[in-house]
Parts: C-alpha cells; sequence; structure tokens
C-alpha cells in the first residue's frame, strides 16, 4: 500500500495560537505580541556583538525608528510605525546577514516581501511601503547599521564608511539605545513604542 505524500510544511504556530503560512500569510494571523517576542530573540551580526547580552532585531527597530524620527520630524504616526516594522518579518525568517541574503538571491525577498505586506495590512498600513518613505527608512537603517558595526560588532571606522555610508550626528537619547538590552527588556521597550504610535495613527489618514 502506498503512502500518501504529505506537502512540506510551510507554515509556523506561533505561541498565540495563530499558524503563519509563510507562502500566503494573512493578516489575521499576525499577532503583535509574537512580533515582539520573537524579534527580542533574534540577534543582529548572527550574535557576533559585545556585551552581556546580544543586540537584537527588536533594538535595532527602536534603533532605526529613533534615528527616522530624528531625521524627520515632521512624519505622522503612521509613517514612524513603518520604520518600527520594517524589520518585522524577521520574527519568522530570522537576521539573515547581508552575504547570505546576497547569495539567495530573489526567493528570500519574495517571503519577507509577503509577510511585511500582511503584517502592514494587519495594523492598517498600506501593504507596499511608500517609495520616498522607503529610501527615508533605508538611510536611518544604514546609519543604525554604521552605528551597531562600530560599537558592538568590531568593525573600525574606515570600514564601516566603506559599507554603510557617513553617519549623521545624533542626539544622546537616541544613542542610549545601543546598549543591549536583555530579551525581556528589549520586548517590552519594543511593544511600549508600538503602543504610543497608536492614537495618532488610528486618528489620521496615512499620508
Amino acid at each position: 500500500m502506498t503512502r500518501a505524500l504529505v506537502p512540506p510544511r510551510a507554515w509556523q504556530r506561533m505561541l498565540s495560537g495563530r499558524r503563519l503560512d509563510l507562502l500566503d500569510p494573512s493578516p489575521l494571523d499576525i499577532e503583535i505580541a509574537d512580533i515582539a517576542h520573537g524579534l527580542a530573540r533574534v540577534a543582529r551580526w548572527n550574535g557576533q556583538t559585545q556585551g552581556p547580552h546580544s543586540f537584537s532585531v527588536a533594538q535595532h527597530s527602536l534603533l532605526v525608528e529613533a534615528i527616522a524620527d530624528h531625521l524627520n520630524p515632521e512624519w505622522s504616526n503612521a509613517w514612524r510605525l513603518m520604520a518600527l516594522l520594517h524589520d518585522a518579518p524577521e520574527y519568522v525568517i530570522g537576521d539573515m546577514i547581508s552575504p547570505f541574503k546576497t547569495v539567495m538571491g530573489d526567493a528570500y525577498k519574495a517571503v519577507e516581501t509577503r509577510l511585511l505586506a500582511a503584517i502592514h495590512l494587519r495594523h492598517g498600513l498600506p501593504a507596499t511601503t511608500p517609495a520616498i518613505l522607503k529610501r527615508r527608512i533605508k538611510d536611518a537603517d544604514r546609519i543604525a547599521a554604521f552605528l551597531e558595526a562600530t560599537e558592538l560588532a568590531g568593525f573600525g571606522r574606515e570600514e564601516a564608511l566603506r559599507y554603510f555610508g557617513r553617519p549623521q550626528a545624533l542626539p544622546r537619547a537616541v544613542l542610549a539605545l545601543l546598549e543591549p538590552l536583555s530579551t525581556e527588556a528589549a520586548q517590552a521597550r519594543f511593544l511600549a513604542r508600538f503602543a504610543a504610535l497608536q492614537p495618532e495613527r488610528n486618528a489620521q489618514p496615512v499620508r
């Protein structure tokens, strides 16, 4: 008797009980608690950073949003929220370092794009990040990468300038976000910032 072939599993069960399909993610299966839990446990730089705790993607997300906020004080909370969530798909697929993304090519990007669209829709945001906003978030992301590289990941300044470009001067409150936090603290701070961005977003249309 031939055993029926079981299709490969392409979903992950979350602690919330949601079952998220990576090939066809539904906004209904997205929970911010799952995102915060996952991002606080995913290490940037493959964990190759200094300090008693890994520097998590949750902290990186807070840093990028703070840099973007400093550089773009006119932004609505909706745009700030998209900056905070720019790496949110990594709560499922992990933080793949840029060299490996290059090796993987379009397959990784396609999964990441579908997940981010579902995350945006779950929180009342456009499925696709507007082009101008995407560029400005990327600018903040590069500055964050430079700071993380030189302060935490052992890069020399000249090497970091070559890969990430020249950073801008930032206030002390933003730079303080480079201090690695425990998993619990990073998760709580991410959730608190997400909550702080909610009221205005719900009251105003996305620009």
